[in-house]
């Protein structure tokens, strides 16, 4: 499903330079199962018991061994119209028709939690966009989210 979200979004945007993020996570198998096979996500390098990267729609992300089991992933939220959104966290910009059909396939997934469920905010203002929330295994947030009018990006007015 992933692979096949990628080419179209692919086709939609203009080229840019990928990320790279690493984080901890609890239990790395945990995070390969989540990252691989709920979020469709390609498994790149690993270094056994160590870290793993996965391809997220482009972009290099690198799930880290955690050593602390009991440490917080969420250090505190922000009000966001209407949301108390979970800081920190990730996620990507998608095209339209790419987050929604996303988010529909996410919400398939067994035993997959939106932890704000897929929304539009910022309504008949510059920036309106779509997003949702969810948290891996350990509790890390991810946001994807999409614009009305991609060019708006970072708009003001």
């Amino acid at each position: 499903m992933l692979r096949r979200l990628l080419s179209t979004q692919a086709a939609a945007a203009p080229r840019l330079t990928p990320f790279h993020l690493a984080f901890p996570v609890r239990d790395l198998e945990v995070a390969r199962g989540f990252y691989k096979d709920v979020l469709g996500c390609r498994q790149g390098r690993e270094l056994a018991g160590c870290w793993i990267d996965f391809d997220l729609f482009g972009h290099q992300i690198v799930c880290h061994q955690q050593q602390d089991k009991n440490a917080v992933a969420i250090a505190s939220r922000s009000q966001v119209d209407r949301h108390n959104v979970p800081i920190p966290h990730f996620g990507v910009v998608l095209e339209w028709s790419v987050f929604h059909k996303w988010a529909e396939h996410l919400s398939t997934q067994k035993g997959f939690k939106f932890e704000i469920e897929p929304t539009t905010r910022f309504v008949g203002q510059p920036g309106e966009q779509s997003t949702m929330f969810f948290l891996d295994p350990s509790g890390n947030a991810l946001e994807f989210k999409t614009f009305k009018d991609p060019s708006k990006l970072f708009a003001t007015e």
